[in-house]
């Protein structure tokens, strides 16, 4: 991932705090919450630079936000085509219930028919379960 690319292209300044929080969800298989990078990061980067970088690369469309079963934000790298304020991340977010990772699934959601005068901006499924690594455990 081409981190200096994504924060050109999303007219953002190339700090090396936002560089580090890019890279380290990136090297990551499955969405990563927020206080585990408060630890992975926390001698560089302070709670609240964090929280800000967070939330500007949500807005931007650089990532997305999954909420966990306890309620904690996890971040994922969001989908090449995702916009500011207007994510296509429509995909699976499964979270597994033995090791607790959250895995961004690339399958299709169906499309809703809804009712008239009723608009989808984004559709958000999410399915509990035992991911594959777990199910190998003896």
């Amino acid at each position: 991932m081409d981190t200096q690319k994504i924060l050109t292209e999303n007219d953002l300044k190339h700090t090396k705090q936002r560089v580090r929080v890019l890279e380290e969800i990136a090297r990551e298989v499955t969405a990563v919450s927020q206080p585990d990078l408060e630890k992975k990061l926390g001698k560089e980067i302070d709670r609240v630079t964090l929280y800000r970088i967070l939330n500007l690369f949500e807005e931007k469309g650089i990532l997305h936000r999954v909420i966990d079963r306890q309620g904690t934000a996890n971040y994922a790298v969001c989908a090449p085509n995702c916009t500011a304020n207007h994510h296509h991340d429509e995909h699976v977010h499964f979270n597994c219930i033995v090791c607790q990772k959250i895995y961004c699934l690339p399958v299709a959601l169906p499309k809703l028919k809804l009712p008239a005068g009723f608009t989808t901006e984004t559709l958000n499924a999410i399915a509990y379960g035992t991911c594959d690594h777990c199910n190998k455990q003896p």
